[in-house]
């Protein structure tokens, strides 16, 4: 970036009025010298259309660079759209990003995992911590999940061996309000083990939100 601002004469850190200013001054100055004889004229003309070229490339940068500004706060609105269940409208806005950060991964793990896609929520869970690796938020709500996904499948699995010829499901978790990151059971415990088990993942799972900046 720093080559198409030296065409202009200008740092990075210009404004983007100042910008506009001194593309027209060049602008004006080229198209008048390109009419000039020999090699002067020709000059001109290959400045021109550089610089032409690079005023629609640092307009569609600084453009990006203002869209992930507005996201990073955009992420606290999702939280909070999370927070009041509001999937739909937290997964419109997430769509409506034109890049994808960590966070925004994070975010559309929550959204599936509210939706009971667990898989779908652990991929995305991966994706953000493959982005950012030191992230120990993106890594306890991995850890978490996996204890869910563990718990359900034994619990799909007792459930199949007292009754085989049953197809049901535990009832997957849902959040409580997101307000405390705690989640409410589907069925009542079939003992006192299950149910102390079925708590502790309960209760430690999935922090969801809680830390979203």
């Amino acid at each position: 970036m720093k080559e198409l601002y030296e065409i202009f004469g200008l740092n990075e850190g210009v404004t983007d009025e100042d910008l506009q200013a001194r593309y027209e001054q060049l602008k004006a100055k080229y198209k008048e010298d390109r009419w000039l004889d020999g090699e002067a004229g020709n000059d001109a003309a290959k400045k021109l259309t550089q610089l032409e070229s690079a005023y629609v490339e640092l307009q569609a940068a600084r453009k990006d660079a203002a869209q992930n500004t507005q996201g990073r706060s955009s992420f606290e609105e999702i939280t909070e759209l999370l927070k009041a269940d509001k999937i739909s409208e937290a997964q419109y806005m997430l769509d409506a990003f034109n890049e994808r950060s960590a966070e925004w991964h994070y975010l559309q793990s929550v959204v599936f995992y509210k939706k009971n896609w667990t898989n779908d929520s652990k991929k995305q869970l991966e994706i953000a911590m493959q982005m950012d690796p030191d992230n120990m938020k993106y890594k306890e709500a991995y850890g978490k999940l996996n204890a869910k996904i563990n718990y359900d499948e034994q619990e799909a699995k007792r459930q199949k061996a007292e009754n085989p010829y049953a197809n049901g499901q535990p009832n997957p978790s849902s959040f409580d309000g997101m307000d405390d990151g705690r989640m409410m059971g589907g069925n009542a415990c079939s003992d006192c083990l299950t149910c102390c088990y079925a708590n502790l993942c309960v209760n430690c799972l999935f922090n969801l939100c809680c830390g979203c900046r």
